[in-house]
């Protein structure tokens, strides 16, 4: 996992951000010429507040509280690097909560899951009873848009060799 200093300039938006931390990441990871680097970044954004990682506990329960019967927006970065080629591009997805009570937080909360997860959620684990309904790549909240990196691996014939720099906030 390639190791980068993830904290938001000054004034920058969240497709930006993660743009940027997805290239960091990407060029962090040593690789031949012919190797492929995927370098990807998540954030969640609700308000337009960038929803990270929870800091602890009580962090998760705030920020659970802030989606609870909300809609917000995940937002995954890609950059794809082979030699001195590079794509970069971003993903965005619209996710609907059910309303949580305090008790349900909680619990979830208690669960340990929300602790490492972007916006203190994974949608393919125990909050998939939240999600109400999603407009956009699923697999993109899960942290990574395979249809979008999929798509422009194509500019990438023959590739000897995938190193990926995964995810740090999802």
């Amino acid at each position: 996992m390639a190791a980068v200093d993830e904290t938001p300039l000054v004034g920058e938006k969240p497709k930006d951000y993660v743009v940027r931390l997805a290239e960091l990441k990407a060029l962090a990871v040593p690789a031949g010429p012919d190797e492929i680097v995927l370098g990807a970044d998540t954030t969640v954004v609700v308000d337009g507040e960038m929803l990270g990682k929870p800091a602890d506990a009580a962090d998760a329960r705030r920020m659970l509280a802030r989606l609870s019967g909300r809609q917000h927006q995940v937002i995954t970065g890609v950059c794809l690097k082979r030699g001195a080629e590079m794509v970069r591009d971003c993903a965005v997805t619209t996710v609907w909560f059910a309303p949580m009570s305090a008790r349900e937080i909680e619990e979830y909360v208690s669960s340990g899951e929300p602790m490492d997860k972007a916006g203190a959620y994974a949608i393919q684990g125990l909050a998939s009873k939240f999600v109400q309904r999603i407009d956009g790549c699923y697999f993109n909240v899960v942290g990574l848009p395979v249809a979008l990196v999929s798509g422009y691996l194509q500019r990438f014939p023959n590739p000897e060799k995938v190193c990926s720099a995964p995810p740090i906030n999802r």
